[in-house]
């Protein structure tokens, strides 16, 4: 009897321990905010009178149902990776990036300038048109890293200041007599030997219809969507950011500046230079993201511009959602992608406003900023556990203390 009752509790405790585990995972969090995201979702829309399962169904199959949707979805979710890559590494040096709109919007008109002035084979015009975008992007990083490492300037204030700038600079580069498109609101196109699309022209070829019509799901994926280069080169942006940050001195050292500025400062670290240094690369990735946006989807230019396209602003939630993980920044932007890009189904399907996405993204933004409260009642869980534990040992050493006074007693009437 004894055995089986001390059986019961510490089966009762493991169970108590694999949730307190499982709650303490940064992923949990996410989860629960995601699945909180879609349950608040669910409720506007029945208040409006919409059918939530008949939504969530069109959401799902806008995304997964055809080949292209999927395709158009990595299309989408790219430019977002890379910006959300770009504003988690930030976020681990100690810099908040909310200028990565005004990087990736540099980006998008240093490559435009570039793509659309030189012509060369498409080996040089590809790297001159991409490096470009990365220059743009990581000279306005770099301004606002300078002006936080010498005078002590907070990057919100200058990022908020540069993402207008640059938005001013873009209409101004549309609307410049070398570089506007005539009877538009547009710029000029990059020229075609800039594209990073996959198989531009081989497959709208007569030979690379034919061939890609006996593969039905191949067609669709790729001759109905500009799928493009950008979901590889994002995946491969992650991996390299990760390496930097976790396997390489100078990711050490950032990481240090960000923990505790003057702890570096004190074992000699260059604090200074790694300000600017962080907020070069975090500018750098906006502005690849731009730069492979404009290669990489028709119609291949930039457009007057009444606000942000907000390419950086979901960036900063897909940072946030993946816990600044550059790996987790991939699925995080693949989610986004699919909510932006699914979401216009749900109008189609059921007439529900495409705004509701956006309510569910901002939701799922909000109870991820709410993590802590998880990892608050895993540590109530866990302290209420050993609360019980310490009870019942008192208890059992009550217990037990008569049933020792009555052996020793027999022993001693034996004797």
């Amino acid at each position: 009897m004894a055995s089986a009752s001390a059986i019961a509790p510490k089966g009762k405790a493991s169970q108590d321990s694999l949730l307190q585990r499982i709650l303490k995972k940064p992923i949990t969090a996410t989860f629960i905010a995601i699945f909180l995201g879609f349950v608040v979702a669910a409720i506007l829309l029945a208040a409006a009178g919409y059918d939530p399962i008949a939504s969530f169904t069109a959401l799902f199959e806008g995304v997964f149902s055809k080949p292209k949707y999927i395709s158009n979805t990595i299309i989408k979710a790219a430019p977002i990776i890379l910006t959300g890559i770009s504003v988690a590494f930030a976020f681990k040096t100690g810099m908040f990036n909310i200028g990565a709109e005004g990087q990736y919007v540099a980006g998008t008109v240093c490559a435009v300038i570039v793509g659309s002035t030189l012509d060369l084979p498409m080996f040089l015009q590809i790297p001159a048109v991409v490096l470009a975008g990365v220059a743009g992007g990581a000279l306005i990083g770099s301004i606002t890293g300078f002006l936080k490492a010498r005078f002590g300037i907070h990057e919100v204030i200058t990022a908020i200041m540069l993402n207008w700038t640059m938005l001013y600079l873009n209409n101004f580069v549309v609307n410049s007599a070398m570089f506007h498109r005539p009877s538009s609101t547009s710029s000029i196109p990059v020229n075609d030997s800039s594209f990073t699309m996959i198989l531009p022209e081989w497959k709208l070829s007569d030979q690379g219809l034919e061939t890609l019509r006996n593969v039905p799901w191949l067609y669709d994926f790729l001759v109905k969507s500009d799928v493009n280069i950008a979901f590889l080169v994002a995946i491969l942006v992650a991996i390299l950011i990760w390496f930097v940050l976790y396997r390489s001195k100078l990711g050490f050292e950032l990481r240090a500046v960000g923990f505790n500025r003057d702890a570096a400062e004190f074992a000699g670290m260059p604090v200074e230079r790694n300000t600017v240094l962080a907020m070069t690369i975090a500018g750098g990735i906006s502005g690849l993201a731009g730069a492979l946006m404009i290669t990489g989807i028709a119609p291949h230019c930039i457009s007057t511009l009444a606000g942000f396209e907000n390419y950086g602003f979901n960036g900063f939630s897909v940072a946030l959602i993946a816990g600044s993980s550059p790996i987790g920044c991939i699925f995080a932007g693949l989610l986004f992608g699919g909510l932006l890009y699914g979401g216009t189904s749900v109008q189609m399907a059921v007439g529900a406003p495409t705004d509701i996405i956006n309510i569910m993204i901002g939701t799922i933004v909000f109870f991820v900023a709410l993590a802590r409260v998880v990892t608050l009642i895993a540590q109530h869980l866990e302290k209420r556990s050993a609360e019980k534990a310490n009870g019942s040992g008192g208890a059992c050493a009550e217990v037990g203390a008569p049933a020792s006074a009555q052996a020793k007693g027999q022993e001693e009437s034996h004797a």
